[in-house]
């Protein structure tokens, strides 16, 4: 991974490169105009003695610099969340996670630092130290940038882009955009406005993106009543918990600039679009690092591979357990199935995309007869309601802490065993070193690239030979698969 750290006089060479592979890492405050800006922004070149480097938008915004409204540094992409590191950079990782996916308008350092099992003091410390801000600058600012960026692209009226963004108030919000930005907050809109009832979120990434490759993967997996997938993007349906209430409907995700995702969101989900977008990062891998990725692999890499993720871990479990020891085209005719029977019906959504995927109550109410009549066998159908039982109590329900713990966690659920465990760290977890044991195919692939006519690797050496692939194995299977 590039490091963030560089001395002033490389900073500033980034600058004047426009170098993109810092987008997100890097980010520039000007002194003589008060504004920070991303290394690609395409404004006049500022003076190297008026140029300030910060790591995060957190740090520039601590410094009193304002957002650039030309290169937006809400839309930048953000470092890759999990990365081999030591303890104390876990736990600061985990807690900005725990911060990113936060939607409790009155959350406190306190509730985190419970949350991870260590003290306030110590909490503050690591973060701090990681970060280069304090947890709550850092929660205020993603706020802010949240707000800033539905204020600019999308019609929600001030008051729910408020709420949306994580505000107990509107007052509170209008007291900290003014004081931030200096500006009221209706003073971004565009001027007239956009009428359309459903605006689009912007997502960037860093370039290359293998659009054609992660397309391909999600086609034949996608879900009949659930997901469309076409040439250019996803369309697909959803519900999730925001704030305490729950949120049902439909989103499409498409490609059509490069450097960017358009998101489209049925007017029934931005009210939880704090929430969604993190989850929409995930789900495309929109903060990889392409380079760093493309090295791992070694020859034969396409470029801009990406590890898809998923919305709704709860779907993705389900999913691998109905695709066991089965083609994938036999795991989404029974998906489908499993959807049509259980699933709720979605009014006013696109064409295909008219059902939610069954929730956890649906499934832990349902008998094993039901479940097996639709051509799933009876130990598999035990499984996915013992899955659904548990589901309130797993610590995989959730989007932090631990994700060797959650492979665990995984793991005492009947029917669920290493592999899909491993499989749910890839996708579910969105971890990028996680590699499943026994898989078939990864030991054919690996013992052909030691000996094309050898034997198969042992279990032992099957493992051995995936740690040249280290800290990108998630990739690597990927990968593998591909060119199996």
């Amino acid at each position: 991974m590039l490091s963030t750290q560089l001395p002033p006089d490389a900073a500033y060479a980034v600058l004047q490169s426009h170098d993109a592979r810092f987008d997100g890492r890097l980010f520039v405050g000007v002194t003589s105009t008060g504004i920070y800006c991303r290394p690609v922004c395409r404004v006049r070149l500022p003076r190297r003695e008026n140029c300030r480097f910060f790591s995060t938008a957190a740090q520039a915004e601590a410094e009193r610099f304002r957002p650039c409204m030309k290169c937006r540094p809400e839309l930048a992409p953000r470092p890759l969340a999990w990365t081999t590191m030591d303890a104390s950079r876990t736990l600061a990782q985990q807690a900005a996670a725990w911060l990113d996916a936060c939607d409790d308008a009155e959350a406190s350092v306190e509730d985190l630092a419970k949350h991870l099992g260590i003290t306030s003091r110590h909490l503050r410390r690591i973060f701090q130290a990681e970060h280069g801000v304090s947890p709550l600058q850092y929660l205020q600012t993603r706020r802010l940038l949240l707000a800033k960026a539905l204020l600019t692209d999308s019609t929600l009226p001030v008051q729910e882009v408020a709420y949306a963004a994580g505000f107990a108030s509107l007052r509170r919000f209008n007291a900290a955009f003014v004081e931030h930005y200096r500006m009221q907050p209706t003073a971004l809109r565009r001027e007239g406005g956009a009428s359309a009832p459903t605006s689009r979120l912007r997502l960037s990434y860093r370039e290359p993106y293998d659009v054609a490759g992660v397309l391909a993967f999600l086609a034949p997996r996608a879900v009949a009543g659930v997901e469309r997938v076409d040439e250019r993007g996803i369309t697909r349906t959803l519900a999730l918990t925001h704030a305490g209430q729950r949120h049902a409907g439909w989103l499409r995700a498409s490609f059509d600039k490069p450097g960017e995702v358009g998101v489209e969101l049925s007017p029934t989900l931005w009210p939880a679009v704090g929430s969604l977008l993190p989850l929409l990062r995930r789900w495309l891998d929109l903060d990889a690092d392409p380079d760093s990725i493309g090295a791992a692999l070694g020859e034969g890499a396409v470029p801009g591979q990406r590890l898809p993720g998923c919305l709704d871990r709860f779907e993705l479990t389900v999913r691998a357990v109905l695709g066991q020891q089965v083609t994938v085209a036999a795991a989404r005719t029974l998906a489908g199935r499993f959807v049509e029977r259980f699933g709720d019906e979605l009014p006013d959504a696109p064409e295909g995309c008219r059902r939610l995927f069954p929730t956890p109550e649906r499934i832990a109410e349902a008998t094993r007869d039901d479940i097996a009549s639709l051509g799933i066998i009876g130990r598999r159908a035990d499984s996915l309601i013992a899955l659904a039982q548990a589901w309130p109590t797993l610590a995989f329900a959730r989007r932090d802490g631990s994700p060797e713990a959650a492979a665990e966690e995984l793991t005492t659920i009947p029917g669920i065993g290493p592999w899909t465990a491993g499989y749910m760290l890839m996708r579910g977890w969105s971890w990028p070193d996680s590699f499943p044991p026994g898989d078939v195919v990864l030991r054919k692939a690996l013992s052909a690239k030691i000996d094309p006519n050898g034997p198969l690797l042992s279990p032992k050496a099957y493992l051995e030979a995936a740690e040249h692939y280290r800290p990108y194995r998630s990739y690597a299977v990927l990968h593998l698969w591909r060119h199996s």
